[in-house]
């Protein structure tokens, strides 16, 4: 049974977006040159490459939705229960359906028209038929929007579903509405549930999880149920009997004894009655919830009995627990005992499902087969026998020191030393602390230690003498071959190494003045006053540098500004040079600020605006024009 991962989908698009994507795939990726000059199979070819394409990629697109969306058949019940609460059934099913026929019949399409398109008998007739293909295509998936829009709402729905796993250890929190069940889940999970004082708050599934004795345990928050048929029950209703019905889990039914959710004991407990099939071979807890408002002992002994009636016909699988999410009390015992049972349930349920006898069965306990005669008594060593018999008398048996005792005894680490000659297993046990002599009887005894020594010793020498000889004529040879050469030979070589080594030094050079000498954050910073000091220090004059420095200071705006105020300076009146001087300042200023080209001209924004739009529609020619392929070398047909 597979696992479907929902939110890796594909989006579905619309019946447009999907015939635009198509159609502009086909012009981008197909040639776009056809002439009434070319071979009429040339012309055919053109016209069915166009089809052959659009029809594959009509195909691809069709058959990834068709195969990624779930079968309702190849998913846990669990899941095909819930899609078809949530979708319908039927409708999912034909929408996926209308969707495989259009394949079908765009495949056929594609096939009939190729067919006619090999005896069209001129340009003209190819690329009609060619259009007739395309556009029945188009047609046919226009006749899809309704099935692609809902497949595509389904896909949403399908996103936002939480991550269920049928198969793990669950807890499932049913009930009536506001009785608490979304308080508990907030309290032992990660999970955030909205939490109001309202019936239905919660309207789907929600997922929490939590670790309890090394495993990874998830909680199911489940919407209000209310005590009415299956018939009459909503969607939101629907989804919690679903879980009911297909998850393996421990179920908490909550109860509020304190009644303030707005629904007696009496109708909760006909609630309880009348779910209860979905709760076969599950273990059951019965949470009486809010405790902080009323005391189990203080509710009426008639919806005591009530609560007493949800016990009975699964009283080894059924237990009943006080809680306050107000206050938090009892809210790890539920949690504590809850999965304890489910645990429980489990291991039960695998061993009456013969599992672990069927694994049993598989393995084989090899047993050996005597191959003589010869008997072969079990060998118990004399030690393990004394030790027996020592114990059956009661007498004590002393335990062998270890070397960590002996060394702790003996002054401890760095004074005590362990003694390894003790473990030496000799003939005869008196020689272990004998000192090895170096000489014996006026002989080395590491020469006896190798009977072969000599034999050894001798090929050695021989391969040594050998290797000597060899190396000794190889460097003659090397003597004879640099005596073989000439004078002019001998000067070449000399000029070789000579400019060897002069490049070598060129590149010690180069590589060092690619670096400065000092790092220029601690080379000391000058003015031009400092520079004028030295260099004046020195004899030099330094009145151009002075002036070239500040004119290469100066802007062009502010050496304009100093001519005109000297011409009127020197020539002319106040009045005049005051008129001047303004009407140059004001024809600066509109210099300095430049205007854009595309607003020159224009008296307003709604001017530039009107402009932008006549331009827009005067390019729209072009720009259609552009979209069937400028870079694809597209030429204007002439019609026939």
């Amino acid at each position: 049974m597979s696992h479907h991962n929902f939110k890796t989908l594909t989006p579905v698009p619309s019946a447009k977006d999907f015939i635009d994507v198509i159609l502009s795939k086909t012009q981008r990726k197909t040639p776009t040159v056809v002439h009434k000059g070319y071979a009429i199979s040339r012309i055919r070819s053109f016209y069915i490459r166009k089809v052959k394409f659009t029809q594959s990629n009509y195909h691809e697109r069709l058959t990834t939705i068709l195969s990624e969306f779930p079968r309702l058949e190849e998913v846990h019940p669990f899941y095909a229960d819930l899609i078809n609460v949530l979708y319908s059934r039927d409708h999912y099913k034909l929408a996926l359906g209308q969707l495989n026929t259009a394949r079908n019949l765009i495949d056929g399409i594609a096939k009939d028209y190729i067919r006619m398109i090999k005896y069209g008998d001129s340009l003209y007739r190819c690329k009609q038929l060619k259009r007739a293909a395309l556009g029945r295509m188009c047609t046919l998936m226009k006749k899809m929007k309704a099935s692609l829009g809902y497949l595509e709402q389904v896909r949403q729905h399908l996103s936002r579903l939480p991550d269920i796993d049928p198969s793990t250890r669950t807890l499932l929190i049913t009930g009536y509405p506001n009785v608490g069940k979304s308080s508990f889940i907030n309290k032992i999970s990660r999970a955030d549930v909205d939490v109001q004082n309202y019936a239905f708050t919660t309207k789907s599934l929600f997922v929490g999880h939590f670790d309890f004795h090394y495993h990874r345990w998830q909680v199911i928050d489940t919407p209000g149920i209310l005590d009415h048929p299956l018939e009459d029950r909503n969607t939101i209703e629907m989804q919690a009997i679903t879980a009911l019905a297909h998850l393996n889990a421990c179920i908490l039914f909550f109860i509020d004894i304190s009644e303030e959710c707005g629904y007696s004991i009496e109708k909760q407990v006909s609630l309880f009655h009348n779910i209860k099939p979905l709760f076969t071979n599950k273990p059951i807890c019965i949470v009486c919830n809010k405790i902080d408002l009323k005391k189990p002992e203080d509710v009426e002994p008639e919806d005591q009995k009530l609560i007493q009636t949800m016990l009975k016909g699964g009283a080894n699988t059924s237990k009943m627990f006080p809680m306050s999410n107000v206050t938090e009390t009892g809210i790890h015992e539920v949690k504590k005992n809850a999965c304890t049972m489910l645990l429980e349930h489990r291991v039960q349920k695998k061993l009456r499902s013969g599992r672990a006898t069927s694994i049993m069965n598989r393995l084989s306990v090899a047993k050996p087969v005597p191959r003589d005669s010869k008997p072969r008594p079990v060998h118990i060593p004399e030690s393990v026998r004394r030790a027996q018999a020592a114990k059956k008398k009661g007498i004590p048996v002393p335990k062998p020191k270890t070397e960590k005792e002996l060394e702790l005894e003996n002054g401890g680490p760095g004074v005590y030393q362990h003694d390894r000659r003790k473990y030496h297993m000799l003939k005869n046990p008196n020689w272990k602390y004998d000192v090895v002599p170096e000489i014996l009887d006026g002989k080395n005894i590491s020469d006896f230690v190798d009977p072969e020594i000599d034999r050894k010793l001798a090929e050695l020498e021989k391969e040594e003498d050998e290797q000597q000889r060899a190396w000794e004529a190889a460097q003659g040879d090397m003597m004879e071959d640099a005596d073989a050469l000439g004078s002019d030979e001998e000067e070449t070589l000399s000029k070789i190494r000579t400019k060897k080594s002069i490049m070598k030094q060129e590149q010690r050079m180069t590589k060092s003045m690619n670096s400065a000498r000092m790092p220029r954050s601690r080379v000391p910073q000058k003015s031009l006053a400092d520079m004028d000091k030295d260099l004046g220090s020195i004899g030099l004059d330094t009145s151009k540098v002075r002036s070239r420095s500040r004119a290469m200071a100066e802007t062009r705006k502010s050496r304009r500004d100093k001519r005109r105020r000297a011409d009127i300076q020197d020539g002319k009146d106040g009045k005049a040079g005051m008129e001047l001087e303004s009407s140059t300042m004001r024809s600066t200023s509109r210099m300095g600020k430049r205007q854009r080209r595309d607003e020159a001209g224009m008296k307003d924004i709604v001017a530039k605006k009107r402009a932008e739009k006549l331009k827009k529609k005067g390019e729209k020619r072009w720009k259609s024009e552009a979209r069937k392929g400028a870079a694809d070398r597209r030429g204007f047909e002439l019609q026939a």
